[in-house]
């Protein structure tokens, strides 16, 4: 038994006093219970409440099911090659241009070419001169068409719809969820029951809502202005079939918004649906209509793109600065997820090349023999007309990339309450041991409990900070 104290080098390691560690001395801190961090509520740190990522995610069997029953009774020729090249033109979309950023693009071309060639067009005759600025016109517009993007709506008839089906049912499902899951997460004491989505496709909103909340939800009010993607939604919620029983009750079909402004939707959702309207204006009017139906929470998924991105941001614009001319809820808007604060989005003003976007494990449709499981990339808002309770869980940072586990550390990039990104170092002798398992358990979209509460120094190699730029947080211990 000597000899093992002597390996031990005769020191206590877990209290780390440096003396005789013997069989007749007690290690002191054997006696002193740990006491657990109340932010963890009795959970382990790998669920720690900042969690709010899933497993990879299957499609509920029901649904899986039906929709390859469709697929199959429809018999779309080459479908897992129109399936490909939809997802990649889905992907590649960008806003249409809007009108007015043509015509200034348009006087400044038209400028530009007019002084290359000034001298000559002070010697033409009026005639001529007339002549020469309908040329300088002519160039102009076919200069504009190259380099345009030429945005067409997409006309879902039963065939494309079957497409987009194979193609982005399962993606779909996989981001909608994640984004409820901010809301099931948080708010335990969340229990919608009704649902209005926009722009509701195959009804994955429906399926997503359902799996969380169940039968809390007496009524879903889908509304699609494709009259065959709500067909086949309906059949996805019979398994396939028509004139069976549906396996959700109380969904509505429509093709249009409600028109009453008075009537208000626990739940209103758009996913993938504003980016399908052509300008701004037509945005700004959709988003502030939806908001005016929103008695809770109101949740908008897009593609993780840049453009995904930026069409969030602006709707958060617009939520959080733009005052209602007509309301019936005076209950002022709060960005409840993905941001951790009311400011512009540090990465669109800092990073513009780089989106804030998630990721999501899901396994796809099993239509051409396909049973890997792939991750979906998608940005998400989540506002709120409800108060916040826990004011410092709030103030929580975001991880918005992938964690680094390194020996002794953890490093990441957080976007914190104060409305900066920061590079950060996670150690246990800095942030506190619990703050230091919860970061080594978190991964890209969660939440950590860390405050920042000063400044940070920006830097690509946050693990050589020094104690002059180490910034104060305020974690849980």
């Amino acid at each position: 038994m000597s000899s093992l104290y002597k390996r031990l080098g005769e020191v206590c390691w877990r209290c780390r006093d440096a003396l005789p560690f013997t069989p007749s001395r007690r290690c002191k801190s054997a006696a002193v219970p740990f006491v657990q961090p109340e932010f963890l509520r009795a959970s382990p740190h790998r669920k720690h409440p900042g969690v709010t990522n899933l497993k990879t995610l299957r499609l509920p069997e029901e649904l899986q099911s039906g929709a390859l029953s469709v697929i199959y009774k429809t018999e779309v020729k080459d479908l897992s090659e129109r399936a490909l090249k939809l997802t990649n033109f889905l992907w590649s979309r960008k806003r249409a241009v809007e009108s007015h950023e043509l015509r200034e693009r348009a006087i400044i071309l038209e400028k530009k070419w007019k002084e290359e060639v000034g001298e000559e067009d002070e010697r033409l005759s009026d005639e001529n001169h007339v002549s020469f600025e309908s040329r300088i016109r002519m160039k102009v517009l076919s200069e504009l068409k190259k380099t345009s993007y030429h945005w067409t709506p997409l006309k879902y008839d039963t065939d494309l719809g079957v497409v987009y089906m194979a193609a982005r049912l399962a993606g779909g499902y996989a981001a909608v969820m994640r984004a409820l899951n901010e809301i099931k997460r948080r708010d335990s004491s969340f229990t919608p029951h009704s649902l209005l989505d926009f722009g509701s496709g195959l009804g994955t909103a429906i399926w997503a809502a359902h799996t969380h909340w169940g039968d809390s939800l007496r009524e879903y009010v889908c509304v699609d202005a494709s009259a065959a993607m709500n067909s086949l939604a309906e059949r996805l919620l019979t398994g396939g079939t028509e004139g069976d029983k549906p396996l959700i009750k109380h969904v509505y079909f429509r093709q249009f918004l409600p028109v009453s402004p008075k009537v208000q939707s626990d739940l209103v959702l758009a996913a993938f649906s504003l980016s399908e309207l052509s300008t701004q204006e037509a945005r700004e009017e959709t988003l502030l209509t939806l908001w005016r139906k929103t008695h809770s929470y109101l949740v908008l998924v897009e593609n993780g793109t840049k453009e995904g991105h930026q069409i969030l941001m602006e709707a958060k614009d617009v939520l959080l600065k733009r005052e209602e001319k007509v309301s019936h809820d005076v209950r002022r808007p709060v960005v409840f997820a993905p941001c951790t604060h009311q400011q512009p989005c540090p990465k669109l003003l800092k990073q513009q090349v780089t989106p804030c976007n998630f990721l999501q494990p899901y396994y796809p449709l099993p239509v051409s023999g396909n049973r890997e499981a792939v991750q979906e990339k998608f940005s998400f808002l989540v506002v709120s007309r409800l108060e916040l309770q826990d004011s410092e869980a709030v103030q929580w940072s975001r991880l918005i990339s992938q964690v680094h586990r390194r020996p002794r550390h953890v490093q990441c990039q957080i976007c914190c309450s104060d409305g900066e990104l920061k590079q950060l170092a996670i150690t246990a002798k800095h942030h506190g041991r619990d703050t230091y398992r919860c970061a080594r358990s978190s991964e890209w979209g969660d939440r950590l409990p860390v405050i920042i509460t000063e400044k940070l120094t920006h830097t690509s190699k946050p693990e050589k900070l020094t104690h002059a730029n180490k910034p104060e947080t305020h974690t849980h211990q």
